[in-house]
């Protein structure tokens, strides 16, 4: 009986499998958003004012970065919780492929969200007349809330790490 529960737990990872998948849907609207971006500031690029162009290009940044969050949230969670990916020899293979475990992939989770934050609060910076002085401190504290909690996060795991080297 014991071993049959254990069988059906292990088996119940591939559960996982579809919510990864659907990872790769989010990336395919990501795109869509991106490139819509795109072809919306194409017609006008010769009279988008600098400050304005320079909003757009940190909104595209922001989604490549979402992006990249999104390939390896879905490609290392895959692998560490599902099942090993099996790349065809000679094909391109990414360097951190098999080798994020679920520590590290917290803590590149944890600074691309201070990347996008920081982003973020950059264009609230550069449209700061148009908003209020409170607002403009909670974006602060938002992201210094972010900024903290990675890098306790990132002193937890270095902690953990020397603790089980000294073990």
């Amino acid at each position: 009986m014991e071993r049959l529960l254990e069988n059906m737990m292990y088996s119940a990872r591939w559960i996982l499998a579809p919510i990864y998948f659907g990872l790769s849907l989010a990336l395919l609207a990501l795109a869509v958003k991106f490139f819509q971006e795109l072809i919306h500031l194409a017609p006008h690029l010769l009279e988008t004012k600098e400050a304005d162009l320079i909003l757009v290009v940190l909104s595209l940044v922001d989604m490549a970065l979402v992006g990249g969050l999104l390939v390896m949230v879905m490609i290392s969670g895959y692998e560490n919780f599902v099942s090993q990916l099996d790349i065809d020899e000679g094909k391109e293979k990414l360097s951190w492929l098999g080798k994020m475990d679920s520590g590290s992939l917290k803590m590149k989770v944890a600074a691309s969200i201070v990347a996008i934050s920081s982003i973020h609060l950059l264009k609230v910076f550069m449209n700061a007349t148009n908003i209020e002085n409170d607002k403009l401190m909670w974006y602060v504290i938002i992201h210094l809330t972010f900024v903290v909690s990675a890098f306790a996060m990132g002193l937890l795991d270095k902690l953990a790490k020397d603790k089980s080297y000294a073990d």
